[in-house]
This record gives structure tokens, sequence and C-alpha cells, in this order.
């Protein structure tokens, strides 16, 4: 396992070794009945080093959740054209020039899968995932939504200019109550709520605590559900003119989703997933009262991920059928301005060179769109390409210096393709 207080220089070196020696023996987690107390993972461990390893690719077991199902036709057939990527070099933000598969190693990778134009070109799994393991994806959840917002938005059954108050009464008082629905999409609302995913106090962390994410620390029972919870945050501010992430604003969306379809977003998503070809059901965590788990909680295999970024690359046609509107799809890669996102300098050093809109990453002059979430997950996809990148990790820490790297490497491979 790598050790997260190490720098970035010396975390590459370390999987140089790894490779030379062919030291990565996966630990076998969860193995007898039951397991031995240092190899099992609970649901209070799950999203911490090393049982994260296994409990990414297994929260289903460990927590309630939702299926999104794959349909009934059967996974369709991915044709492959593999591609000498393991050896493409980029350069790390520390200086070093790191190879595609010195990157992986170093990242933590699960699982990680390159396509153009239907063709699988990369892909490899470490650590013991297999193809057919789900992945949690953490706030890529919250592009899919976005997309879904979208894609009622085309449908004429959301306004994007109504205020959030006019599809849920609950929320008078909240921060929300007076932030239009495009607000919400752009993460533009005015609110006091702080990321800090290791202060047990944070608005973060309430939100983990209420959607079911982890135990509730003795002292922080307040709320029962994300129903619950989202009333009690307080504006900080105006609305707009911004970018303040904040994973409840995604919740809050799809509340306005689920008020404006009649529908939950897991079935929303599921008339989508049921058409793409998938190989397995994806499913959401399902928050106590069972509500699907909007901004962080989908999980699916690697090859589904890349199915659902293939269906964007081709602007929304799946085998001549129309599963989201070319218009869709063009509101969202057309961006926002890139000086609101860049004036956040935690997220623009990341993503140097992007907007931000409908709860995508987007790089508009390249014709990218990107998501991402913590411990190292993406979904990338280059319209102009027809390239679609996944990339399911299992980093140490929720957020890093590695994951600029990450950033890097995948439009790197995409410059090269």
């Amino acid at each position: 396992m790598l050790n997260h207080t190490m720098t970035l220089s010396e975390h590459y070196q370390l999987a140089r070794e790894m490779l030379e020696t062919g030291k990565e023996v996966p630990l076998p987690f969860m193995k007898g009945f039951p397991a031995e107390p240092e190899l099992r993972v609970t649901w209070s461990n799950w999203m911490h080093p090393p049982f994260n390893r296994w409990g990414f690719r297994h929260l289903a077991r460990l927590r309630p959740s939702i299926s999104v199902f794959a349909g009934s036709a059967g996974a369709d057939v991915l044709e492959s054209s593999p591609l000498p990527l393991d050896s493409l070099h980029f350069t790390s933000t520390c200086g070093d020039d790191v190879t595609v598969l010195e990157h992986l190693l170093a990242s933590h990778t699960d699982a990680f899968l390159v396509m153009q134009q239907g063709r699988i070109v990369y892909e490899r799994y470490f650590q013991g995932q297999q193809a057919n393991d789900r992945h949690i994806m953490f706030s890529v959840t919250k592009s899919l939504i976005g997309l879904l917002a979208e894609q009622l938005i085309s449908e004429g059954k959301l306004d994007d200019r109504a205020l959030t108050l006019d599809y849920i009464p609950e929320l008078a008082g909240s921060a929300f109550a007076d932030a239009s629905i495009r607000q919400l999409l752009d993460m533009a609302v005015g609110i006091a709520y702080s990321e800090v995913y290791d202060d047990p106090a944070s608005e973060s962390s309430q939100y983990g605590y209420a959607c079911g994410f982890q135990p509730t620390p003795s002292g922080y029972e307040q709320y029962r559900s994300l129903y619950e919870y989202l009333p009690s945050l307080r504006k900080n501010g105006e609305h707009g003119g911004f970018f303040h992430y904040v994973t409840a604003t995604t919740e809050v969306l799809a509340w306005v989703m689920e008020r404006a379809s009649g529908q939950p977003c897991a079935r929303l998503l599921e008339a989508i997933w049921s058409e793409i070809g998938c190989q397995r059901d994806g499913y959401f965590l399902a928050d106590p009262w069972g509500r699907n788990v909007a901004g962080a909680g989908f999980s699916a295999t690697l090859r589904d991920m890349a199915r659902l970024g293939r269906l964007i690359a081709c602007q929304g046609s799946y085998q001549g059928k129309m599963l989201i509107s070319t218009e869709t799809i063009r509101r969202i890669a057309k961006g926002a301005d890139p000086a609101i996102y860049a004036a956040n300098t935690e997220f623009s050093s990341w993503t140097p060179g992007a907007s931000y809109t409908s709860q995508w990453y987007v790089f508009a002059e390249s014709q990218q769109l990107m998501a991402g979430g913590i411990h190292g997950q993406y979904l990338f996809i280059d319209l102009q390409k027809d390239i679609v990148v996944v990339k399911q990790s299992a980093l140490p820490t929720a957020v890093g210096d590695m994951d600029s790297d990450s950033v890097a490497m995948i439009r790197t491979i995409a410059s090269s393709l």
C-alpha cells in the first residue's frame, strides 16, 4: 500500500519499484467466516485505507442500495483495438517524467479504460478488481444528475429560470429557497457550507451522516434523511457570479428533479442505462429514508461507465435511437465563464482552463467534458475525437496532489490519439 504522506516524486519511485519487482499483491479482504478483524471491511471503515480498496467496489454489501436496471437485452459487445499506452509519458506537477502505467499504480487505480470511436484501446485492472465489479464513482454522480436535469429542461419538464422554492416549499428559509435552478446546476448558491471531509462537525460530514455514508458519531445525531438535512442549511451572501462546490446543492437539484418529473433520479437514469447495452445494473446508495444519494452515491462497472460516456460522445444517440437530446449535450459542452471558475483557485489549479456548468467540468475550446470524484474517480469525454476515459481508484485521501496529475494524464492520452 502506498503511503499518502509521501511526496509525489516518492509515489512514482515506489510505483517504478513495484513494476520492477511485481510486488503488487491484493490483500485478502473479507476472506473467512468471519474475516479476520484486520481484513474485515465494515460500514465504519470502508472509506478508509486500506479497506477502501474492497469497500469501493462492494458498497452494496455494506449499505442499502437502489438498483438501476441494465435492461434485458444483455450487454453489447465492445470491440478492442489495443494501443501501447502503458509507456506514454506526461510531465507530473512535481516535474517528474511519468508514464501512464506508473501513474495508474501511484494513484491507486483499481480500473482504467480508454475508448475511441466505440473501441476499447486500453483497459487495465489492479488490486483484484474484475471487469464485472461495480465501483463507486463518488462525485461523478453529480455529473450524471446534471445530465438528467438538462434533459428535463430540454423536454420542458424543468424550468431553469424558476426558483428552487417554486418546486420545494419545504426549503423556505433555507439557503436554496431563492436560488434559481440554473444556479443549482452551476454551483452558484450562496451558502454557509464547508466541504471538509475530516472535520466531524463540518456541513459535508453532516451530509455524510444524513445520507448514510458513515455512521453518525455520538453527539451529531440530528438528521434522519437528506430530506431533513437539506432545509437546515443557511444562506451566506447572494447567489450567482461565483463557483462554490457544495455536494448538498446537487442533492437539492435532485429533489427539484424528483418534484418536476414525478420520478426518483434512479428511474430517470434507468431510462437511459437500460438502453445502452450495459453488462450490469448500476446502483445508488440509499439514504435512511430510501432516497437515492445523488451527490456521490452511484456505482457501476468500468465498461458500463464507458458506455454512458460513449452515448454522450455520440450526441445522445445509441444505435439510431435518441436517448439524450443533442441540445442537452450542446448546452453542457458550451461551458460557462472560465473566469468565474478560475477565481476558485482550489479547483482551477486542478483543472486549469476549465469552466463549470450543469455539474460538469468543461474544456470548451477542446470540446472536452469531465466528471470527477473524490479518491480518484473520473469520466472524461472528448466530443471532437470521440474518446471516453474512465478511471476508478481508491486513493487513501479524498483529495490531494495526485489529482492534478490524473487530469494531466487523461488529457495527454486524449491529445495523443
